[in-house]
């Protein structure tokens, strides 16, 4: 049986800065790095650990089953991290696609977030790498703000999870290697091999999003997000109807 919901999301990161750390961690951050582009290159890979970067968008769809590989938009929206916003604060707003947006803080997107998971508890996920990045960030971040999360998404093993479809596990058949037929790719290039629009289509990638995010450009990181999300959903479709097999 098909799953009555599911709930694509996809999150956009950048780094702390770097007066936020202390110098004990400056220096455990850069230990062994000795010329400035490595020291760079360290700074750079911050903006991937939830303990040296924050969440500044987060992009969601909930799909609704309506029967077998038929689903229906239920709702789709984006939430970015507005640095002029004061804790409790969700302001509304709209892309000029139509899509809602909300700004408010990382604390606040956080909660919504666990609070959409709680109203949908048996909603399966899906993302594009999610199970790797994606879901440990999420819980991380919020247990460092100190809140619980109302769902488990790394329960399972790393080769068998219930509730959630990574697809990056699913196109490598839980077997990534560096050549051959399971090589991992991006998602840019999964997106064009299977015909699907690449989010990265439109000039903005996953490079960019913290000097826009400096710029205050935040509609635009929101909308880049949800074209993420709209892609990984697609992805998910192709991969539903022909790499999916019911298990035995």
């Amino acid at each position: 049986m098909p799953e009555p919901i599911y709930i694509v999301f996809d999150i956009e990161t950048v780094a702390l800065p770097w007066e936020h750390f202390s110098p004990s961690q400056q220096e455990f951050l850069l230990r062994g790095a000795r010329s400035e582009a490595e020291q760079e290159q360290r700074k750079v890979a911050m903006a991937l650990s939830p303990f040296t970067a924050q969440v500044i968008c987060l992009g969601l769809q909930v799909m609704e089953t309506l029967g077998e590989q038929q689903w229906q938009l239920r709702r789709r929206g984006a939430y970015v991290v507005d640095p002029s916003c004061s804790d409790g604060e969700l302001l509304p707003d709209t892309l000029p696609e139509g899509d809602p947006l909300y700004r408010c803080t990382e604390r606040i997107l956080l909660e919504q977030f666990w609070k959409l998971l709680q109203k949908y508890p048996t909603a399966h996920l899906v993302t594009f790498n999610g199970r790797n990045f994606d879901a440990p960030f999420l819980m991380l971040r919020s247990a460092l703000y100190r809140i619980r999360p109302s769902r488990n998404l790394m329960e399972g093993t790393r080769y068998r999870y219930g509730g959630h479809t990574d697809l990056l596990d699913e196109l490598c058949f839980y077997n990534p290697q560096t050549l051959g037929a399971t090589k991992r790719y991006n998602f840019d290039f999964y997106a064009r091999a299977f015909g699907i629009e690449s989010p990265k289509a439109q000039g903005i990638d996953g490079s960019c999003i913290e000097q826009y995010y400096r710029d205050g450009r935040l509609r635009e990181i929101a909308a880049y997000c949800l074209r993420d999300v709209a892609a990984t959903w697609e992805l998910f479709t192709l991969w539903y109807r022909y790499l999916r097999f019911e298990e035995r």
